[in-house]
């Protein structure tokens, strides 16, 4: 199987993406050639049959010029497309790599529903998405997976001693609720670590200010040092309004990290403690070390790691 991979970033020190690198290392293991094309190449050190080709920082149609001259220049070196989470690229190429028979497999998981969504999900064949909360779309092309978490990577280090501090990811966005974690962690009376960038920071610093709290904000960190945040909290708080299944809620759970969230459909998926989007309820949750069953672990294992989502990405590849 040859492969032509889209995406947005191959970088493993990017704070958001450095996990696809994972992803792609997987692929080729089951490739006989993989050809990457994305937006930003960083630091890597892909298989030898892994090639990745940086558009760079282009006009959007140039891009997708760029996209449909590699698909139809390169067209004899690959035999299915995975595009990861950039529906454009299907915009660009779909019906070029329709005309050439090429299979189309989507990965997407976010609530945006726009126009270059819904003209990507007419030429896929296949669209995968970690909850039917993920994908917005009614789609008889959908397949619900979970996620592609690399459980032993994001894995307990029972080594390594617990505190009494909560942690919070993501993006520093308004859809991330961080102030109310904020607000949350100096009622319960404990620390706040928060990792991640974004354009409140600024706001959410104020917020910290004026209510007193202890809060770090730690930036954007790369895998291995979020993946050591997991390890060294007493609780990781989510409290995203963005309706999906995030990311770092499976990585923390992963990490045998008690999770508290706003979202009480995740409870649907796997072990965690919701409450109410309120500080007093996410106060109580912390201050009484509300803790779920203990077998979280084995369950992001059997329904959310790479070593599964990977095989089923490649059979639809190759259907």
């Amino acid at each position: 199987m040859r492969v032509l991979i889209c995406t947005q970033a191959v970088d493993r020190d990017d704070t958001d993406l450095g996990f696809f690198i994972r992803w792609i290392e997987e692929i080729a293991k089951e490739s006989e050639h993989v050809l990457v094309v994305c937006l930003r190449k960083g630091a890597h050190s892909l298989p030898a049959n892994v090639e990745v080709i940086s558009l760079g920082e282009r006009y959007r149609l140039l891009r997708a010029l760029e996209v449909c001259t590699i698909a139809f220049g390169r067209r004899h070196e690959y035999d299915a497309v995975f595009v990861h989470m950039n529906p454009e690229y299907i915009v660009a190429a779909g019906w070029l790599w329709r005309l050439l028979h090429k299979r189309i497999v989507l990965w997407y998981t976010h609530k945006s529903v726009n126009a270059m969504l819904r003209i990507a999900s007419v030429f896929a064949n296949d669209i995968f998405t970690a909850s039917k909360e993920s994908f917005r779309l009614a789609s008889p092309k959908i397949k619900v997976v979970g996620h592609g978490i690399d459980t032993d990577f994001f894995a307990p280090d029972k080594s390594i001693p617990r505190g009494t501090h909560v942690l919070s990811a993501g993006r520093l966005t308004k859809s991330k609720n961080h102030d109310l974690i904020i607000r949350a962690a100096k009622k319960a009376g404990r620390a706040l670590r928060i990792a991640g960038e974004g354009s409140e920071r600024a706001t959410l610093e104020k917020v910290a200010h004026e209510e007193g709290g202890d809060v770090t904000f730690l930036g954007g960190l790369t895998q291995t040092e979020l993946r050591d945040e997991y390890r060294k909290a007493a609780h990781f708080v989510h409290a995203s309004t963005t309706g999906s299944m995030d990311k770092v809620v499976l990585e923390a759970v992963a990490c045998d990290c008690n999770v508290i969230t706003t979202t009480h459909w995740l409870k649907k998926y796997f072990p965690v403690h919701s409450v109410d989007p309120t500080p007093e309820a996410i106060a109580d949750a912390i201050r009484n070390d509300a803790r779920e069953s203990l077998d979280r672990v084995d369950t992001i294992r059997r329904d959310h790691s790479l070593s599964n989502l990977i095989p089923k990405i490649m059979q639809s590849l190759q259907s």
